[in-house]
């Protein structure tokens, strides 16, 4: 998408102003400036700004904001920010996008409808579902903004209320898929059209068609483009299983890991435990961050045998090595964990598919034909491997 200098005309169409400008490039190094020290008075001022300048809310919502937000991420996946730091740039990231709501320049558009825009249960990622609420507020939407973690019951009875043309649903995280595809199973059962938009969704959407949904976007332009052209009512029907639309999952492997995942977790760490004596040292912490990390692994197994993908596995993997490589930790570390849940998942053979074609992603990742032994090493010195923003 452009991220040229804009403003909004007399029909609220987008016009350069003079040539040269570049006040939203300015504006982004200015509120990354702010935002790493925790400057909020600073990052206010930054946005004003390009506003001063003539450029629309709009761009600066999605070409100022957005992409220090990206940032952030990054920043934390190398390293350079903590858990902390990462929630607290996110945070005044929020504050600031508050702050633009209130400026005068967030007129909106002529009246279109009414669209509820909500996280899905379980995701917390807020901030790209309310930068497209906002967006969607200037192009003359009437928006329900329902936050992060929204279970699916309590959004159906919002829409029962309120009746929107349509719900815009986001989600950062592919372990969320079994729960966005309840979600927009629910919300089609009563007639209400849903949108979806996030990384959950896959880089092309493919896991939006997968689950059934009306329309994906892959970013808050092409989502209000896509809900100003109308999306038609789905027929109302019963809510159905999601073995109706994935059959695969009558193996019913998919809801095996996910309901043993405690279990799981427990049995890597004992076979870890027993493979490398060395970690009868680690404190509670480092036993701790093990545990956390070898569940993600599992929940993000669960989520490859929901949509039988095994790039979506291999993928996770090969991001969770960059994670640990910048943080000291050999990627090689993830090798022993995912040969010890193969093991005690011999008798998955989907299962088994998808972690054989994780180790070569890693492989592959590492640039190699086969890898080589593992380390002993395990992934205790990094936080969180959940996707960041």
């Amino acid at each position: 998408m452009s991220t040229g200098p804009r403003t909004a005309g007399p029909a609220g169409a987008p016009h350069s102003p003079p040539a040269g400008a570049d006040g939203l490039e300015a504006a982004r190094t200015r509120l990354w400036d702010a935002v790493r020290v925790r400057d909020a008075e600073g990052a206010v001022a930054a946005v004003h700004a390009p506003l001063e300048q003539g450029y629309d809310l709009e761009s600066v919502l999605l070409d100022v904001i957005a992409p220090v937000q990206a940032r952030v991420g990054r920043e934390w996946a190398g390293n350079r920010m903590t858990v902390a730091e990462e929630h607290a740039a996110t945070a005044l990231n929020d504050r600031v996008v508050g702050a633009l709501s209130a400026h005068p320049a967030a007129r909106p558009g002529a009246p279109r409808g009414r669209v509820a825009v909500a996280c899905v249960d379980g995701e917390w990622h807020a901030l790209p579902a309310r930068l497209l609420a906002e967006v969607l507020r200037l192009r003359g939407w009437e928006v329900d903004f329902l936050g992060a973690h929204v279970p699916s019951a309590h959004l159906v009875d919002h829409l029962h209320t309120t009746g929107p043309d349509a719900v815009a649903l986001s989600s950062s995280l592919a372990t969320r898929l079994p729960t966005a595809h309840a979600a927009v199973t629910a919300c089609q059962a009563i007639g209400v059209p849903v949108l979806v938009g996030g990384a959950a969704f896959g880089a092309e959407g493919q896991y939006a068609r997968l689950i059934g949904a009306d329309a994906w976007a892959p970013d808050a332009r092409g989502a209000a483009g896509l809900l100003a052209a109308g999306l038609p009512r789905p027929v109302p029907k019963g809510a159905g299983q999601p073995v109706d639309a994935l059959p695969y999952l009558a193996d019913q492997e998919y809801t095996m890991v996910g309901r043993t995942r405690p279990r799981l977790v427990r049995q890597v760490m004992g076979g870890l435990e027993t493979r490398f004596p060395a970690m009868a040292e680690y404190g509670s912490a480092q036993r701790q961050r093990t545990a956390e990390d070898l569940a993600h692994v599992v929940d993000f197994l669960a989520a490859a045998l929901y949509t039988d993908d095994d790039r979506l596995f291999g993928d996770f993997l090969v991001w969770t090595a960059g994670v640990l490589n910048s943080r000291g930790v050999p990627d090689r570390s993830l090798d022993p964990a995912l040969e010890l849940l193969a093991g005690i998942l011999q008798d998955f053979p989907r299962s088994n598919r998808i972690l054989a074609a994780g180790l070569k992603s890693l492989a592959a990742a590492r640039g190699t034909a086969d890898g080589s032994p593992p380390t002993g090493r395990t992934t205790e010195n990094h936080p969180e491997t959940e996707e960041p923003v």
